[in-house]
């Protein structure tokens, strides 16, 4: 079902498998046969067990789900799982680069071996300009650039379609790329000899790593998402509405979207004073 009606990607349906096993093997009797006390007493115990608020508010929900879709197939008729409480937690502000600290890691980026300084700035240019998220952008296709296009049609959570800007610097960063690009085989945009064949997301965040130390940076703070961050965060400092933001990012809820407003105090006071319909009123009388 999660498949085929949700549609749900790979990684996903990974996730739901693997949370749904750690239930069946927890509660007592099996997620089938466990009854309200012994599917409690399993989500109790995932805090002792030292899982964090957002690892067993994802299982919580994966077991849910599956109890909900239990009663639909009339596997059951009852739902042991209706009094587990979502578990309260905080959702933690984005590591953001400055603009600064961008310009230097492109800067780094773009020294050492050839090919691979040009791959790594395409990298970080199309995440910077793009928001992409790693899966996104390692999964593009040597298509979807063949054209020089203003926008990339990106497939993201949920199988949704949205489009991506590129700016100037980030199509320049393509062309360079697809210039010294081995001429392989290979559909995908960064082609890679492992497995999946495209560059890893674990490959990608090694190389962001480095380049960072190598440019003074604290390569803990540095990876692919950061820079999805550092976009986000940049276009909503310059007045980016956060409907658009939220379009941009691919967001489901606007709830997401709202983490970025975590923007300087500073900057959300000139903005109100540029824009408030009351404050040039104010300052007259001030």
């Amino acid at each position: 079902m999660m498949a085929v009606e949700r549609d749900a990607s790979p990684h996903t349906l990974a996730a739901y498998r693997r949370d749904l096993q750690d239930a069946d093997q927890g509660v007592a009797g099996g997620l089938m046969q466990g009854e309200s006390a012994a599917v409690e007493a399993w989500y109790a115990e995932l805090s002792r067990r030292g899982l964090s608020a957002a690892t067993a508010a994802r299982r919580r929900s994966a077991v849910r789900q599956f109890y909900r879709f239990a009663l639909e197939e009339g596997w059951r008729t009852d739902d042991p799982s209706r009094r587990l409480d979502a578990p309260r937690r905080g959702r933690p502000l984005p590591k953001v680069l400055d603009r600064s600290a961008v310009e230097r890691l492109l800067q780094i980026a773009d020294q050492g071996d050839p090919a691979g300084a040009v791959r790594l700035v395409c990298l970080i240019e199309l995440t910077y300009a793009s928001g992409l998220r790693v899966s996104e952008l390692l999964g593009l296709k040597l298509e979807q650039v063949a054209a020089d296009p203003a926008y990339l049609t990106v497939r993201g959570k949920g199988g949704k379609e949205r489009l991506a800007p590129l700016n100037p610097s980030a199509r320049n960063a393509v062309r360079a790329w697809l210039e010294v690009r081995s001429p392989v085989a290979s559909p995908w945009l960064f082609p890679s000899r492992g497995r999946s064949g495209h560059l890893t997301a674990r490959r990608f965040d090694q190389l962001l790593k480095a380049a960072a130390l190598k440019a003074g940076l604290d390569p803990a703070r540095i990876s692919p998402h950061v820079l999805r961050h550092a976009f986000a965060t940049h276009l909503l400092e310059g007045g980016v509405d956060l409907r658009i933001l939220q379009t941009l990012l691919g967001h489901a809820d606007i709830g997401t979207t709202q983490i970025y407003t975590h923007v300087t105090s500073d900057r959300l006071a000139e903005v109100v004073q540029a824009h408030h319909p009351l404050a040039d009123r104010t300052s007259e009388d001030g």
